[in-house]
């Protein structure tokens, strides 16, 4: 749930980048921290594991507008995506205003992909969320690579919800401000709905 601090009339708003490992969670933060004017955002900071490559958590404030005055700053996240750190994507979707599953769309990565977006549910649910409640888009990434699923099959196993879903090549850019830009504006109208 956002976060309203009256003395810096700021509203923090969570945004958690789930989906299984090394699929371009860390890869679409990082590109997003790259790309933000220095007065926008705050430090990344990286917590590394032994067994983890990416990046623990990030942590990155974006200023997006205002609602009544307040300005609203938005807080990125990561997962880590192997299976054993289940504990720490529980603590990481606790506060969660909205979500972006990235998917790996290889072809030997759908077991992953459907894996990580169980888990996702069960963690939602597990902190007394309703999945379907939750302000979410789906990125396909890795659409670059030769052996990928077609856009209408991973709509078809991953999306029944029919979210908004964006194609992505994380690593050159494409795509990644178009679903942050998506959430942002869901998360927002999501805030707005609730101070009505």
């Amino acid at each position: 749930m956002s976060f309203v601090n009256y003395h810096t009339k700021e509203i923090n708003c969570k945004i958690v980048y789930y989906g299984p490992g090394l699929g371009g969670k860390t890869t679409n933060i990082q590109w997003i921290y790259q790309k933000t004017s220095a007065g926008n955002k705050g430090q990344m900071v990286s917590l590394n594991t032994e067994n983890e490559r990416t990046l623990f958590f990030d942590f990155l404030p974006l200023d997006l507008g205002e609602i009544r005055g307040f300005k609203t700053r938005f807080h990125l996240y990561t997962v880590p995506g192997q299976v054993f750190y289940e504990a720490s994507r529980k603590l990481i979707l606790r506060g969660v205003d909205g979500l972006v599953f990235v998917a790996d769309s290889q072809v030997e990565r759908m077991e992953a992909n459907l894996e990580s977006l169980a888990s996702l549910e069960q963690n939602l649910s597990a902190q007394g969320y309703e999945p379907g409640r939750v302000p979410t888009v789906m990125q396909w990434n890795k659409r670059d690579l030769p052996n990928i699923v077609p856009v209408g099959d991973l709509s078809q196993k991953l999306n029944p919800r029919r979210l908004p879903e964006f194609e992505a090549v994380a690593f050159q850019g494409e795509g990644v401000f178009e679903t942050l830009k998506t959430i942002s504006k869901m998360v927002l109208l999501n805030i707005k709905g609730g101070l009505e």
